[in-house]
């Protein structure tokens, strides 16, 4: 292990997840109505491609989708390709879980099994899955 410090990223002042659909009305609708991120930003033909940008509220965490003048290949390569919120507060977990529900997003069966214990997992128009997890923490799951 590289015992360097500061860590190489240390001074990283956002996160972006960038990736391109071919339905971006679709993939909207339930990143911004579903899980309710709000846009930040939009941009049009630059370079031959098109984008919103959306927000983690708060936080310097950032979601883009993009789409091109020609088609490309938007589909998850499997269905073990997540994006996973933790949410430690039962009523807040279930507040958005029933949002997505309300709008018509239902849950679907994880590839890996460790996300049926507190989690609720959601697959946008794309195939791309969300699992809005409601543990403590971030990372592996505990030990023992």
């Amino acid at each position: 292990m590289d015992a360097t410090w500061p860590p190489p990223l240390s001074g990283c002042a956002q996160v972006r997840w960038a990736r391109p659909t071919n339905d971006m009305e679709s993939v909207l609708r339930f990143y911004c109505e579903g899980l309710g991120l709000p846009r930040l930003l939009s941009f049009a033909d630059h370079d031959g491609y098109s984008g919103v940008v959306l927000g983690l509220p708060g936080t310097p965490y950032h979601l883009e989708f993009t789409t091109h003048r020609l088609e490309v290949r938007c589909r998850a390569p499997t269905d073990d390709n997540l994006l996973v919120f933790y949410l430690p507060d039962q009523a807040a977990w279930e507040g958005a879980v029933g949002r997505m529900r309300a709008r018509g997003f239902l849950p679907v069966e994880p590839a890996n099994p460790y996300w049926r214990n507190g989690g609720a997992i959601f697959e946008d128009p794309d195939g791309w899955r969300v699992v809005l997890m409601n543990t403590e923490g971030i990372g592996a799951p505990a030990e023992g």
